[in-house]
């Protein structure tokens, strides 16, 4: 492989960083390109490192190409996020404020946040996306059972004063056996022949 430095202070800046990059990969990269500059052969340069041939090629050429700076890592963007960074604290202070009339019932659950996002702020998440939104902006989903709206503590405060005790003694009518052992069978029928 025919490398050579693109500039002459790539050297010493090669062996700095090779020092300093706790990446590994990264710092695959940058050993592939100096092994190749110091003139080993691709396949023994992929053997000592551990990687393709393929990956010590493919960096090398990118640093003949366009230079050490063309070889930093650089961070990885991945997929946008399906609701704006700018719209997780309304979202989530829609949910702090619980249920409105317009929602038709009494505690928020995953679906009903799924149909807000997407109603309310028009982004469509799966069910169990929901969940993880919710967990990254501190909102627990396991809360105690809900209270009605309509319920009434003073109404169910006076029926426990006046309801019957449930734990009173009733007479059984279960009848008991005159058997000793309590089994229905006769003795000794199990040893007659028939």
């Amino acid at each position: 492989m025919d490398i050579l430095f693109c500039r002459p202070e790539d050297a010493a800046e090669l062996t700095g960083l090779i020092g300093r990059t706790r990446d590994a990969k990264q710092r695959d990269r940058l050993r592939a390109i100096e092994l190749a500059i110091a003139g080993r052969p691709t396949l023994q340069i992929a053997a000592m490192l551990g990687r393709s041939r393929s990956f010590v090629q493919r960096w090398c050429y990118v640093y003949r190409d366009h230079g050490l700076d063309a070889v930093a890592a650089r961070r990885q963007s991945g997929r946008p996020p399906t609701l704006a960074a700018e719209q997780h604290a309304a979202f989530k202070q829609r949910v702090i404020d619980g249920p409105s009339d317009e929602d038709g019932v009494c505690t928020l659950r995953g679906r009903d946040c799924q149909r807000i996002l997407e109603q309310e702020f028009g982004a469509r998440y799966q069910l169990s996306g929901v969940y993880e939104l919710l967990h990254r902006l501190n909102l627990s989903v396991l809360v105690p059972r809900p209270q009605h709206r309509k319920s009434d503590p003073q109404a169910m405060e006076r029926w426990t004063e006046h309801a019957p005790f449930l734990s009173a003694t009733c007479k059984s009518d279960t009848p008991t056996s005159a058997w000793p052992c309590g089994s229905r069978t006769r003795r000794g029928s199990a040893n007659r022949e028939p």
